[in-house]
C-alpha cells in the first residue's frame, strides 16, 4: 500500500517536472523567435540605410552631371 502511494506520488512529481521542462522549452523557443524577429528588424534597418545612401549617391551624381 505504502509503495503504491509512494509510486503514485513520485509519478505525479515526475509528470509535473516533465510539464515544467516542457514549459521551459516553450519559453526558450519563444525567446529564440523574438531574437530572430529582432535580427530581421535589424537587417531591415540596414537595408533601409543602404537604400538611403544609394539615393544620396545618385542625387550627388545627378548634381555633378548638371554642372
Amino acid at each position: 500500500e505504502k509503495d503504491r502511494e509512494f509510486a503514485s506520488k513520485s509519478g505525479k512529481r515526475e509528470r509535473e517536472r516533465e510539464r515544467e521542462r516542457e514549459r521551459e522549452r516553450e519559453r526558450e523557443r519563444e525567446r529564440e523567435r523574438e531574437r530572430e524577429r529582432e535580427r530581421e528588424r535589424e537587417r531591415e534597418r540596414e537595408r533601409k540605410k543602404e537604400r538611403e545612401r544609394e539615393r544620396e549617391r545618385e542625387k550627388g551624381e545627378r548634381e555633378k552631371t548638371k554642372e
